[in-house]
């Protein structure tokens, strides 16, 4: 059942829930049909072919919302060009204890320290299959959000036996390295580290995947990158063969305007606050490679031109999340029409035509 209320007017309701609460309603409603049905952007100008997969636009909804991708149907009925689910991990996890989730309005931001939970591989493999196999199934491409659990020690076991187990059921596949919230994660953001995990990964994506066809590897990074590690990963991304970027992920700093109260809490923070950094390590990293390597870009997207700076800075497709808090699902065909306006002012025949064009 389409449920097309402005988002203006459910907000105070969903606001007035603990920020956690108000994502699990959010998640049984789309589950029970309660969902609006935003008919996406029918333009070729936006239409991207990348990996050898086509998006029909390049917004699409990061990891975290749809942790045990249990409403992929109704997320690409929202418009997304494609969508991203996870983390999971193999075995299920809880998580940290709550309170683990805050928003701030007033600077529409978010602080999160999850830490992966999720209901483990059985119930996600489980999941993307049965969409998978859904011959109704709306258009979008779905990557698959990887990590290890928290009591892993050695990494590379956790994400080569996912990609055993998920196989050629990812559209592309996300390798989270970044997320703060767990453990000794973002310890694998170096080369010593992370071209062993790469190997690893590429050799079971070689033994489980279509050889005809393999899902592209991703890596998603943080923007706490110093200027030597981000030259260093890079680097390494070249060498590795890895397919694409993800930047970023949650940000640990915290800048002097949040509210005490609300920046004192630990975790990743997201949103607006995080904005242009974002958009620094999107450009850095772009240069670094010279365009070699797509990136997608999120963090801090709330409008088109926040998208359109992120594609001009070096991405080919962006990803929203937090912005969805604020401004709602309506936010996803908003994004494109602005897009549209933008290449049209420019003189671009496509939106690819504009990426990177912020270094020339």
């Amino acid at each position: 059942m389409s449920l097309n209320i402005p988002f203006k007017y459910i907000k105070p309701f969903f606001h007035a829930l603990d920020p956690e609460t108000a994502h699990q309603v959010t998640i049984q409603s789309l589950k029970h049909g309660l969902s609006p049905h935003i008919p996406s952007i029918k333009d070729d100008r936006l239409k991207i072919k990348l990996w050898n997969l086509n998006f029909e636009n390049p917004v699409g909804l990061s990891a975290g919302f749809d942790k045990n991708a249990e409403v992929i149907t109704p997320i690409l009925n929202m418009g997304f060009g494609f969508t991203e689910v996870g983390t999971v991990t193999p075995e299920p996890q809880d998580g940290n204890p709550r309170p683990r989730v805050f928003r701030d309005v007033k600077n529409q931001a978010v602080i999160n320290r999850m830490g992966f939970p999720n209901k483990g591989i059985n119930v996600f493999k489980q999941n993307v299959r049965t969409f998978k196999k859904n011959k109704n199934r709306p258009t979008g491409n779905v990557g698959l959000n990887i990590g290890m659990n928290k009591d892993q020690t050695n990494p590379a076991n956790d994400y080569t036996y996912l990609i055993k187990q998920l196989g050629s059921l990812a559209d592309y596949y996300a390798i989270n390295i970044s997320s703060p919230n767990t453990p000794g994660l973002r310890n694998l953001q170096d080369r010593d580290h992370l071209m062993p995990l790469i190997n690893s990964i590429k050799q079971a994506r070689k033994a489980h995947c279509d050889p005809d066809n393999p899902p592209p590897i991703l890596v998603k990074l943080a923007p706490d990158l110093t200027n030597e590690q981000q030259q260093e990963l890079a680097q390494t991304a070249l060498d590795s063969g890895i397919d694409g970027l993800i930047l970023t992920n949650t940000t640990l700093d915290r800048p002097d305007f949040l509210a005490k109260k609300f920046g004192d809490q630990k975790g990743g923070l997201s949103g607006n606050p995080v904005k242009d950094k974002s958009t620094e390590i999107i450009g850095n990293f772009y240069q670094l490679t010279k365009g070699q390597i797509p990136i997608i870009g999120v963090g801090g997207i709330a409008s088109g031109a926040d998208a359109y700076d992120k594609i001009k800075a070096g991405a080919s497709l962006v990803q929203i999340y937090s912005a969805l808090v604020f401004h709602g699902p309506e936010l996803v065909s908003q994004i494109n029409h602005d897009l549209v306006k933008f290449i049209e002012q420019d003189n671009f025949n496509h939106i690819l035509e504009a990426v990177g064009t912020a270094h020339r």
